[in-house]
């Protein structure tokens, strides 16, 4: 009998034991278990880290590129999945950003350009951190996720802003010179009625183009924002919940300031200038606009239409020069970040999401900045690392969409994917990056909304509907009804052979030889994106 008790008693120590080590201890006043078990649900989670890089071209080394310096963004790729052929569902800041963020593409949220907030057309509409949020995590954001102007409380538990900037800055400038021209230009609009001092100060004033001040990495936003976020990190790791943290950069987006360490990485002359700087032969004369974003600031009042010869060869190598040193800013930031995440043992258990809103034209079609259907706008960078990512280190070829990150973080966290987000899950590209995947993605572009002109025609609106296939993309334009949101009068097509040419410098819509192809084409585009899914 002694025997048998002590059996007994050994037996009970063994099978607390286990629920011990398994996380689980309950108290019989209440029935709930205690924080041990959250904790071990929660270790089961995974958190999301989110970068948004605003302006952001996939030319990072992990992207090909052997002249750009950016080892952090390549040490991220090693780790995960390299999406080489992304889209975006249109190439400018918010109707982009807002698509991804909903899950739904321009004409559903129906946001075309950088004033609409998609709340107006679409108030109870649950955006991606929102979904976390309703699911348990807590959501925090800092820097431009959602149109920086156009913020949404309902995403997050918390939103952060560096130095009490009511919104987050977009022009912060070092030099006093840049500084004086802010402050004359804002004086100048408000005497004119038209600045918004009590909203934006003087952060939204253009000054020159391009700066490099001989600063810390934290004297410009980005730098002061990582700071903020490692120490947001610190706090997030102590809570009993997962947590969706969305960390947006605003470099590389004009201007192109960094501290000087970043521009000493380069010579300039080493950095390529684009080969293609003509108009597309053939296209429609309004596909290519006139670059108002960059002409409006100080130094670039002279920018040439892109239907006039190529700019200045010293200032075309003085803005890439600039532009490859913002990135490289970034990149260091990033890593700061990456760093703070291992350092407090959340790697293994954080899916990384690294992600540029749009491309941007450095002189290729002699144009700059983004606002067209072409390729170098619609292309982005995309990165999925880290927790459940199995295929590391591994670059997939397959069309992929903004519009898919919605329903594969769903996809990846256990989280029921709503039935009416209009992207497809690329987790199965997660494990095996060479699938067969969708057969288009689909991009669009409203021209003549942003004020700008085109060779005399101001504030004619017209709507571009594109699909990019493994071989081809294809544009159809429209005059577009302002009154019913709705595409008009057919105008014009293109066609980019990317075979043969890669770059889309002629348009072979209306060669005979193209005619039947031309015809598919356009029976993909009217039936949509659900035609295009994959079949599996």
């Amino acid at each position: 009998m002694k025997n048998f008790n002590f059996i007994k008693i050994v037996f009970i120590i063994l099978i607390c034991n286990c629920i011990a080590v398994r996380g689980v201890s309950f108290n019989k006043d209440n029935p709930k278990p205690k924080r041990s078990v959250r904790s071990a649900i929660k270790q089961t989670r995974p958190n999301i880290l989110f970068i948004p890089i605003d302006d952001l071209r996939p030319e990072m080394g992990c992207y090909g590129n052997t002249v750009i310096k950016t080892p952090n963004m390549d040490k991220l790729a090693a780790r995960g999945v390299v999406f080489n052929r992304a889209y975006c569902q249109q190439a400018v800041c918010n109707p982009s950003r807002a698509s991804l963020l909903t899950g739904l593409r321009p004409d559903s949220v129906r946001v075309w350009d950088l004033q609409t907030d998609f709340r107006k057309n679409l108030p109870d509409i649950v955006t991606l951190p929102q979904i976390f949020k309703n699911n348990g995590y807590y959501t925090v954001g800092i820097g431009k996720t959602f149109h920086n102007t156009l913020p949404d409380d309902k995403s997050w538990n918390e939103e952060l802003h560096v130095n009490g900037y009511p919104f987050d800055p977009d022009a912060v400038y070092q030099l006093e010179k840049n500084k004086m021209i802010q402050k004359e230009k804002e004086l100048a609009l408000q005497k004119m009625g038209k600045a918004k001092p009590d909203v934006y100060g003087f952060i939204y004033t253009k000054s020159n183009s391009v700066e490099m001040a001989d600063v810390d990495d934290d004297a410009y936003y980005d730098g002061a924002q990582t700071t903020m976020a490692i120490q947001k990190l610190k706090e997030l790791k102590g809570k009993d919940k997962p947590f969706f943290f969305s960390v947006g950069y605003y470099r590389p987006h004009l201007p192109f300031n960094a501290p000087k360490k970043y521009w000493d990485l380069y010579n300039r002359n080493d950095i390529p200038l684009a080969k293609n700087q003509f108009i597309p032969e053939n296209a429609p004369e309004f596909a290519v606009h006139g670059d108002a974003e960059l002409r409006g600031y100080t130094d670039r009042s002279d920018l040439p239409l892109p239907s006039e010869k190529p700019y200045d060869l010293e200032k075309q190598k003085e803005i890439l020069h600039a532009y490859y040193a913002s990135v490289s800013y970034t990149d260091a930031q990033i890593g700061r970040l990456l760093k703070a995440l291992d350092e407090l043992g959340l790697s293994e258990n954080t899916i990384i999401v690294l992600w540029g809103d749009h491309g941007w034209k450095l002189g290729e079609h002699n144009s700059w900045c983004k606002q067209s259907n072409y390729e170098i706008d619609t292309r982005v960078p995309l990165i999925i690392s880290g927790a459940g990512v199995n295929a590391k280190g591994k670059s997939s070829n397959a069309l992929t969409e903004f519009v898919d990150i919605y329903p594969t973080l769903c996809d990846m966290s256990g989280i029921k994917i709503p039935d009416y987000l209009q992207g497809t899950s690329m987790k199965p590209l997660l494990s095996d990056s060479d699938r067969k995947w969708k057969t288009a993605a689909y991009s669009q572009f409203l021209l003549g909304r942003f004020g700008i002109e085109t060779r005399g025609v101001q504030n004619v609106e017209r709507m571009g509907y594109a699909i990019r296939t493994d071989r081809y993309r294809y544009v159809e334009w429209f005059e577009w009804n302002k009154e019913t949101e709705k595409p008009g009068d057919y105008l014009a097509r293109e066609l980019y052979d990317h075979k043969n040419d890669p770059d889309e410098n002629i348009n072979i819509a209306e060669e005979v030889s193209s005619k039947k192809l031309v015809n598919q084409l356009s029976l993909q585009l009217k039936k949509g994106w659900r035609y295009s899914k994959p079949k599996s």
